[in-house]
């Protein structure tokens, strides 16, 4: 699908000077291809020039890179699934999870990155964003997190260790406190998003992810970035992947940069889905050779799918900051022997490669062995042709090596991938997430939908908050949303203790309601072949209540901790949590302290009037789990503050006071807010020894 304009959104159309509108079996084997890629810079996580934001009517939300679905979302778009728009799979039958009474000992939280400082970074100069896609990996003292779009290191106890920008961080003619966070296109070292004084447009950068690794000692963090035809809204269809490798321990300093074009990385099955390709949903994972990046390739232009693409490097030569390094690439189109509407095998969808604690957990068995798992319940696996047409539901998932992993530290790497379909409990898609009031009036703890839905109250700009949004009256209908569930992909995966650990989410029936849960894996993938085994498998799912984005971590002694987003018919968005080993499997389940859900998600994907009918709310994509010595650290996004109406509003409101840009709640001070005029998410990192 070819992609398509965004909305705009009024920002700031009328004469208020005071006032600035925020804006709004056998292995199936292959072997690979050989280029290599180059280092093309250095960077470092510093805010790049720009021109304070002052408002005015501008783009509010960035070009998409597309949406197979036809419910999709038309701003930006953080992942692309062929599953949206299909009625949930109806869910295996499970007991109601008990919540716990202990869990794993918490050691710390904090509240990390939001929308508040997604928006106003670099002055102002960004998109309003849904989903944040959590990034999180700690070691050396150091805590990375990174989201669409902005990027911050702390310490253990959430202090950020970058330096403070909040004096020359104005918006709106005042200076604007993100806790010194730094947009992405910053620390790759691009030009803003979008420059609000000129309208012109930066590359647009999405879907962070990173891990740490204790043997180099060394941050790695991969995002994928669309290229704009010149300054323009419109995408060129070349995007790449802009690897980021820190020069030292210290992810506050300096960064390698590394960029892999993906643009024509995929397989024309059938000759149906030519390419250019979108390179979408990178993911990282680690062994003791090599680091490994994986994405779904789709056709821009056409419906399907075409294939997963991995890439393997050398970890020593990225550590060392190499000129160019020898590159692996392999196509899993036609790898899995499972049909599909392109014949008697499916491509690799969402192929997660692993990553492992410390520095003794690898696999260095055949020369050094990585392995990666992933489902096949989506139409990107059963239907890569036609991009549609499928059940959405399956009893298998697929357990991938790459084998030779050494070769990659030699001038003529040759590793060799393989896969073997599991049997495992059924798994289907999950229905949507349900919060307090879903499918209600917006009340006054909602602002943005009862803005919308207002007729009646006194503004500066005449009779109905609406007129804050829109120029056109919109019509005044909007609910409390559903926030998107994830498809069945695959989520994220550790080789820790000789096994593997995964998750992905599912319809599970508790007290005969289908609502959003867990399937849960700890495979045993064999040791010198690929002979998996399940160890220990199951579901996690509450009555009244929805769980999703689920992010495993283990220990080296094979003790974990899982996140995961809980929403429910009376618990706000919250970060969830509960401990996984391979003798019990999945505990009861918790919020994290401080996680507990405040409010409603109130972002602009809710509304009609924002992104179109029926709105697909965005939630997710990820959640993120990192491993340091014997501490389980995990981030998932939640609602953290609460906003009524008349706060949000502010001097906006007729006789109302407080921060001159509209929906902040940031007071008279001027912030730092609790959320944005058109979104109020935030991430919560915690910190665990189970």
């Amino acid at each position: 699908m070819a992609p398509r304009r965004a909305p705009f959104v009024r920002t700031c159309a009328f004469a208020a000077p005071a006032l600035v509108v925020a804006a709004l079996v056998l292995p199936t084997t292959a072997s690979a291809s050989s280029p290599s890629i180059a280092l093309s810079g250095t960077s470092s996580p510093v805010t790049g020039s720009f021109v304070p934001s002052d408002g005015g009517t501008v783009p509010e939300f960035a070009t998409p890179e597309g949406e197979a679905s036809p419910d999709a979302f038309p701003g930006t778009v953080a992942n692309r699934t062929l599953s949206q728009g299909h009625a949930a799979g109806h869910g295996v039958t499970i007991a109601n999870a008990t919540r716990a009474k202990s869990n794993p000992t918490f050691t710390t939280g904090f509240e990390g990155l939001n929308h508040y400082q997604q928006r106003f970074s670099r002055g102002g100069n960004q998109f309003s964003i849904e989903p944040p896609d959590q990034a999180l990996c700690v070691g050396g003292g150091h805590v990375v997190e990174a989201v669409n779009d902005v990027f911050n290191v702390y310490d253990s106890a959430g202090a950020s260790q970058l330096p403070n920008n909040t004096a020359t961080n104005v918006v709106g003619g005042f200076p604007r406190n993100v806790h010194h966070a730094v947009d992405l296109n910053s620390l790759y070292g691009y030009g803003p998003a979008i420059n609000r004084a000129t309208g012109a447009f930066g590359p647009e950068l999405t879907d962070p992810t990173c891990i740490y690794d204790a043997a180099t000692q060394r941050f790695f963090l991969v995002v994928l970035t669309l290229d704009r035809v010149g300054t323009t809204s419109a995408l060129s269809h070349v995007n790449h992947l802009d690897l980021a490798v820190s020069q030292t321990s210290d992810p506050a300093g300096s960064w390698n940069i590394y960029k892999l074009d993906v643009t024509n990385d995929g397989t024309n099955t059938g000759g149906v889905n030519p390419g250019p390709y979108l390179g979408d949903y990178p993911h990282i994972g680690a062994d003791a050779n090599g680091i490994y990046l994986t994405t779904n390739a789709y056709p821009w232009d056409a419906n399907g799918f075409a294939g997963a693409q991995i890439y393997a490097l050398s970890k020593a030569r990225l550590a060392a900051g190499a000129a160019t390094i020898p590159m692996q690439h392999l196509d899993t189109s036609g790898m899995v022997a499972a049909p599909s509407d392109a014949g008697a095998t499916q491509p690799g969808f969402t192929v997660w490669p692993a990553q492992s604690p410390g520095t003794s957990s690898f696999n260095l068995s055949n020369n050094g062995t990585e392995y990666f798992l992933s489902s096949n319940a989506a139409d990107e696996a059963t239907h890569p042709k036609a991009g549609t047409g499928g059940n959405y539901v399956s009893h298998q998932i697929v357990v991938w090596s790459m084998t030779n992993t050494g070769s990659l530290n030699t001038a003529s790497p040759n590793v060799h991938l393989a896969n073997t379909l599991v049997d495992v409990g059924t798994y289907a898609l999950p229905p949507k997430q349900h919060q307090p009031g879903s499918g209600t009036t917006p009340g006054v703890d909602s602002p943005q939908g009862r803005c919308i839905n207002d007729t009646t109250t006194a503004t500066i700009a005449g009779v109905g908050c609406w007129r804050l949004l829109f120029g056109a009256q919109p019509a005044h209908d909007e609910k409390v949303s559903t926030p998107d569930s994830n498809d069945t992909r695959m989520q994220q995966v550790t080789y820790a203790n000789g096994k593997l650990w995964g998750a992905l989410d599912t319809a599970v029936t508790v007290g005969a309601t289908n609502r959003a849960g867990i399937a849960w894996y700890v495979v045993r993938p064999g040791g010198s072949s690929l002979a998996p085994k399940v160890g220990l498998a199951g579901y996690l799912g509450a009555a009244g209540k929805d769980f999703t984005y689920p992010a495993i971590g283990v220990t080296s002694s094979g003790r974990g901790v899982m996140a995961f987003t809980a929403t429910g018919d009376d618990l706000f968005p919250s970060a969830g949590s509960a401990s996984i080993d391979a003798l019990t499997g999945v505990g009861p389940w918790s919020v994290v302290w401080g996680g507990t859900g405040v409010a409603t998600d109130d972002g602009f994907t809710s509304y009609k009037a924002q992104v179109g009918n029926p709105p697909r709310t965005r939630w997710g994509d990820y959640g993120a789990a990192s491993v340091d010595g014997n501490t389980v650290w995990v981030a998932s996004e939640y609602i953290a503050g609460a906003c009524d109406y008349a706060d949000w509003g502010g001097p906006f409101f007729t006789g109302g006071s407080g921060d001159n840009l509209l929906g902040t709640c940031g007071g008279a001070s001027h912030g730092p807010g609790v959320r944005t005029a058109l979104a109020n998410w935030s991430t919560r990192v915690s910190a665990f020894v189970p």
